[in-house]
């Protein structure tokens, strides 16, 4: 029997649950970009941090977050992600408001970790829930499962560039109103998701906690897919450690940045959708990880080609303008299909486990893999090797690459 067009219009629809864990990632990102662009200079000219420490500090961020994905992941599935969103917006909202008043470096550290834990907790969740539920909607005649995480993204993005520009209105107060707006917003997305998250989810099983881990270690393709994931993040981390270098020795400032992140961002927000929608109905998940690891492996060798002209000026800005505009392109067929694909991977009822696991080990491939690339670029190599030595790295992601 064929659907009707009413039926087919009900179908295609997202689902309450989904359209609020779409919203969730936009307020998280408002909420934690208008607070992380001020955070170096604040501890560096407001409480007076080296830059050592201040590099410290926002690597413990980092730590804290991606590295204990896996444990909010795995927390998820044993209590729900109702508990553990609501938790993890606390901890957030604590972590900004000891932040604002936080004066001394042990003070610094101890927000700066709660903030990192906190999201630990309730990204994983999201993301997770988010991926489940895709899962459901495809299966539901609503439309590929990729669909669904391109929306996830392009709201995460959306955020992300909201973010700074709420932060930068704030910060002609002082840095302390930055940061007790971002506990601000959480305290909304606190409110809300008391409020309109499920207690019970359908179709949602609780598991033990102990068990998971042993099984996600055998699993190669999972193990396989996190390794080429995380090539990508290592790519695509060099929007601010290769790009900066590039930028300022073609222009003699970094002024230009800014423009090139708002550039990609405006590709993220008005593209990743068409882009999803054309390569989904045409490509398998593998085959558009694969063109999109292609196209950001491009984007590096374009830099490494124009390197030995030297260009300078808006002549030299060009090379770094399309490297930035190709690795959009890329991370737009990679992002959402990873995430895409662990549902496929994953063990029955670990769903949040695995999520976790791609962040986290991914994670601790790009703090490996920048520590490299901090190396090549300031090394005395010649200009163009470090830029094709990048390249490679997502050429060797498609190699990677679960078979199935």
């Amino acid at each position: 029997m064929t659907s009707t067009p009413v039926e087919l219009r009900r179908n295609t629809r997202l689902s309450p649950l989904l359209r609020l864990l779409i919203l969730t990632q936009l307020a998280f990102n408002i909420g934690f970009f208008a607070v992380l662009p001020f955070l170096s200079e604040h501890l560096g000219q407001a409480v007076g941090m080296a830059g050592w420490l201040v590099g410290f500090v926002l690597g413990l961020r980092t730590f804290s977050q991606q590295g204990l994905f896996v444990v909010g992941g795995a927390l998820s599935d044993r209590y729900g992600i109702r508990p553990v969103v609501l938790t993890g917006c606390a901890l957030r909202i604590a972590g900004f408001a000891w932040l604002g008043y936080a004066e001394q470096t042990w003070t610094v550290i101890g927000a700066v970790l709660l903030i990192g834990f906190a999201a630990a907790l309730f990204s994983p969740a999201v993301e997770s829930e988010v991926a489940r539920q895709a899962v459901v909607h495809e299966a539901a005649g609503g439309g590929q499962r990729t669909r669904v995480l391109a929306l996830f993204t392009v709201a995460g993005q959306a955020g992300a560039f909201v973010g700074p520009l709420l932060g930068a209105l704030l910060l002609s107060v002082d840095f302390r109103a930055v940061c007790l707006a971002g506990a601000g917003i959480f305290v909304l997305v606190l409110a809300g998701h008391a409020w309109l998250l499920p207690q019970h989810i359908p179709g949602r099983q609780h598991v033990r906690l102990g068990g998971g881990l042993g099984v996600l270690l055998r699993n190669r393709s999972f193990l396989a897919l996190c390794c080429a994931y995380g090539a990508y993040l290592l790519a695509y981390n060099q929007l601010y450690l290769a790009l900066p270098d590039e930028v300022e020795r073609a222009t003699g400032s970094q002024s230009a940045l800014a423009w090139l992140f708002a550039l990609s961002s405006l590709l993220v927000v008005t593209a990743q959708l068409p882009v999803t929608r054309w390569v989904g109905s045409r490509l398998s998940l593998r085959r558009s990880m694969v063109a999109g690891l292609l196209l950001i492996g491009a984007g590096f060798a374009v830099v490494a080609l124009a390197r030995p002209a030297n260009w300078t000026g808006t002549t030299g800005l060009l090379p770094s303008a399309c490297f930035v505009v190709l690795l959009t392109f890329g991370q737009m067929l990679v992002a959402p299909v990873a995430r895409a694909w662990v549902p496929d991977l994953a063990e029955e009822g670990r769903l949040g486990l695995y999520t976790g696991a791609l962040s986290s080990v991914s994670g601790l491939i790009v703090l490996i893999g920048s520590s490299v690339t901090g190396s090549l670029l300031a090394g005395t190599l010649p200009p163009a090797v470090p830029w094709l030595a990048l390249s490679a790295v997502p050429l060797t992601a498609v190699w990677l690459l679960p078979r199935r």
